[in-house]
């Protein structure tokens, strides 16, 4: 048996802790490295995720604080983004394949959604290990596509800032946590025997 399959089950379904503690930090400690085998896991959260027809149309361009390519990253940050994102121990940049080579066919009609779910499983397992992540879209995408030689079949949709938070969640003012509740999220649901 696995890991997951031998773990206890509360008697009363909780969210998961990774998944309450989670924020988006708005500034992060710039002293704290990530090393290959941190990005690696992170990096393999991603590539295992799922995907319409298992067509994995996700890619990463990963830049870690003081290599070149984080360099490259950084210069296209808008200025909303620069404040903060730079002090992240890794920037990665989000691809998804949206065109089949070559045409103007569509790849996936699910590929924003399916690199969407990769995303948010390396943003679970950078929690796990200890890392904290924002996904942002505060940048030049058309520069980051041409400073990488992104092909026009691949599109450049978001980034994501993984590091340590230099603070605590709800602590930066102007920055909400306040969630809607799950009866403002559930356009329709039967409960209990309302599904006779």
């Amino acid at each position: 048996m696995d890991a997951v399959s031998t773990c206890e089950v509360p008697v009363v379904p909780e969210v998961h802790p990774a998944v309450l503690r989670r924020h988006s930090p708005m500034a992060f400690a710039p002293d704290v490295e990530i090393g290959d085998a941190a990005l690696d896991t992170i990096l393999d959260a991603g590539r295992l995720a799922p995907s319409a027809g298992n067509s994995q149309p996700w890619a990463f361009i990963v830049g870690r604080r003081g290599d070149g390519v984080h360099a490259r990253i950084v210069r296209h940050l808008a200025g909303s983004s620069a404040r903060w994102a730079p002090d992240a121990s890794a920037i990665v940049v989000n691809l998804a394949r949206v065109l089949v080579e070559d045409t103007d066919w569509e790849y996936s009609e699910f590929a924003r959604y399916d690199l969407g779910q990769a995303v948010a499983h390396m943003t679970l397992q950078a929690l796990s290990i200890g890392f904290d992540a924002h996904q942002f879209r505060a940048f030049d995408r058309d520069a980051v596509a041409a400073d990488f030689g992104v092909p026009r079949e691949w599109e450049v949709a978001s980034m994501t800032a993984f590091g340590v938070a230099a603070h605590a969640p709800g602590t930066v003012v102007g920055v909400g946590r306040e969630r809607r509740t799950r009866d403002d999220v559930t356009w329709t649901r039967a409960r209990g025997d309302a599904r006779r």
